[in-house]
């Protein structure tokens, strides 16, 4: 490498290091910002979108969550364009400061019951900020690590920077464990979940220390010296096909594949313990923590084996084995951690029967529908509140005919409001509701999770599963986007990508299944969107995708 040249064997390798840590420990900090709301999204449903039913603020919840991911690919086009410019070092400065003073921001915040509307408006401002710093952050850092890379070692090298996003959720994970065990579930959910938001503008203090200790990256030092930057990165990356073409299999060939595994592997599978299967939101966020530590190596081996083997039969091997396992292994994680459930699904199966016109889609995005219209309404409102999964079974139309929903050899027939005096009809739906819970409670839908009777062990092991997927889709991931565009316009080129890939693909993965979930009332509807993308990755990618790992880089 041009900036290494005279230096003795101990000072590039001290330098290498320091590479690494230095660009590793800063993205750390900012994937802890950015996950951070992710993992608080019960809690912050009713602290910010408490003026709707509970369904529709969770969903509101993810949807804000997803406003982050929405702006990424935005992110990556403003900073790109920076970093290919300007150099690489002071964009994710900027990138960093942008993220860290977001994030604490979210901390202070107001809730909805103080100020209304202006709390969710203002979150959600605050998320988009967050997007477009994130979206500015990634390609950068995997790009200054790879320039600092000796040959035959790149996917060791990136491999460091695909740990920290786990990472980063682990950290985040690690203070919101603690905070909520230290103040209390009760305290935590009054005002302590403000506080690791807070913490963050101390990280924001160490990792700009820590950045600032780095010198530019010596390729794009060569190029700057030589007169060979480019002077329009955006159009020579994008308005050319020679290179688009590379933009677009990188995107469907690999990088969607590899979006939608990590997102159903980590914050998905957190979703569904705490939301769908009822487990405590303590221990899961333990359990999720304990995986990911397990799993966390296995990036780096999974980037070192891809120096070996190649980037892509690696990538392409995980999305094939979370498209062919992602049914049973959450079928699995319901037996282990809340086996009431799974019992009751298999003893006492809940069957719907309903014209579907009487049925509304169970999501309201301006809060004032109480799904009470119709005994289907009405039956399905209930049974999703109470996360109990559901079939559908369509009736035909026959004029006064009321829905019905069987639990097991068990029948209820809902109350149809048309035929009741407006003033009864609130206390018929009550009534219904009263009596579905009792017959769902009779049949063994247990209210929470017993902490009990969770099969801890296996849960762990599952999770790692799941975790372990994501380690072989990500671990090579960045070093495969670097070797796919030139030193000119590689930082646009990698980035756009990545964040469309991660950033839609992904990160409107959580919002998009559990609206596949209330559409339906299947708890596990919402796979065939990850399982469905990462089919599309392997076809595209087995056809399309080239190998890299034997290009160099510094050319």
């Amino acid at each position: 490498m041009t900036d290494q040249i005279g230096a003795t064997p101990i000072e590039t390798r001290q330098s290498e290091r320091k590479v690494i840590l230095a660009s590793s420990l800063g993205t750390v900090f900012e994937w802890y910002d950015f996950y951070l709301y992710g993992l608080l999204a019960t809690v912050i449903s009713a602290q910010f979108f408490s003026g709707v039913n509970e369904t529709t603020g969770f969903i509101f919840a993810l949807a804000a969550f997803a406003a982050g991911f929405a702006v990424r690919p935005f992110g990556a086009l403003v900073f790109g364009r920076i970093g290919d410019l300007v150099g690489r070092k002071n964009t994710f400065l900027v990138t960093m400061g942008i993220m860290g003073i977001s994030t604490f921001l979210v901390g202070v915040l107001p809730s909805y019951a103080s100020i209304g509307v202006a709390a969710p408006v203002m979150l959600v401002v605050l998320r988009l900020l967050q997007g477009l710093a994130l979206g500015g952050e990634y390609g950068g850092a995997a790009t200054y690590v790879a320039e600092h890379a000796p040959e035959g070692k790149r996917g060791l090298f990136t491999s460091f920077i695909q740990t920290t996003a786990t990472l980063g959720l682990f950290a985040a994970l690690l203070v919101v464990i603690a905070t909520r065990s230290v103040l209390g579930e009760a305290t935590f959910a009054d005002w302590g979940w403000r506080l690791p938001f807070l913490i963050s503008i101390l990280l924001l203090g160490v990792s700009l220390w820590i950045r600032l200790q780095l010198e530019e990256s010596p390729v794009f030092k060569q190029m700057k010296a030589e007169g060979t930057t480019s002077k329009a990165p955006l159009t020579e990356a994008f308005g050319r096909w020679a290179n688009l073409k590379w933009v677009l299999v990188a995107l469907f060939g690999a990088v969607a594949g590899q979006a939608v595994v990590w997102y159903a592997g980590q914050f998905y599978a957190l979703f569904f313990l705490e939301k769908t299967l009822k487990v405590d939101g303590a221990t899961a966020n333990i359990l999720i923590a304990i995986a990911l530590a397990l799993a966390t190596p296995f990036f780096i081996l999974f980037g070192w084996l891809s120096d070996k083997i190649g980037r892509k039969p690696i990538i392409l091997a995980g999305c094939a084995l979370a498209a062919l396992t992602y049914f049973p292994a959450f079928h699995m994680l319901t037996a282990a951690a809340n086996p009431a459930m799974a019992q009751a699904q298999q003893g006492a199966a809940v069957t719907v029967n309903a014209d579907p016109g009487a049925c509304a889609f169970q999501f309201d995005p301006v809060g004032k529908e109480k799904f009470e219209s119709t005994g289907c309404d009405i039956i399905k409102s209930a049974l999703a509140k109470a996360g109990v999964s559901y079939t559908s079974v369509t009736r035909p139309r026959r004029t006064g005919e009321a829905a019905d929903v069987w639990i097991g050899d068990r029948v209820l027939v809902a109350p149809e409001p048309w035929r009741l005096a407006e003033d009864d009809r609130a206390a018929a739906a009550e009534g219904f509701r009263r009596d579905l819970a009792a017959a769902t409670a009779a049949a063994g839908y247990p209210v929470k999770a017993d902490p009990a009777a969770i099969d801890k062990p296996l849960v762990v092991a599952i999770l790692f599963y799941l975790a372990l997927l994501v380690t072989m889709v990500y671990g090579p991931i960045a070093a495969l986007l670097v070797e796919l565009f030139p030193s000119r316009i590689r930082y646009s080129a990698m980035s756009l990508p990545y964040h469309i890939g991660n950033g839609w693909f992904g990160g409107f993965l959580p919002t998009t299944a559990f609206a596949m979930v209330a559409a339906t009332g299947n708890i596990y509807y919402g796979l065939w969107y990850p399982v469905t993308v990462a089919l599309l990755t392997l076809i595209v990618g087995l056809i399309f995708l080239p190998e890299t790992f034997r290009r160099r880089i510094h050319d």
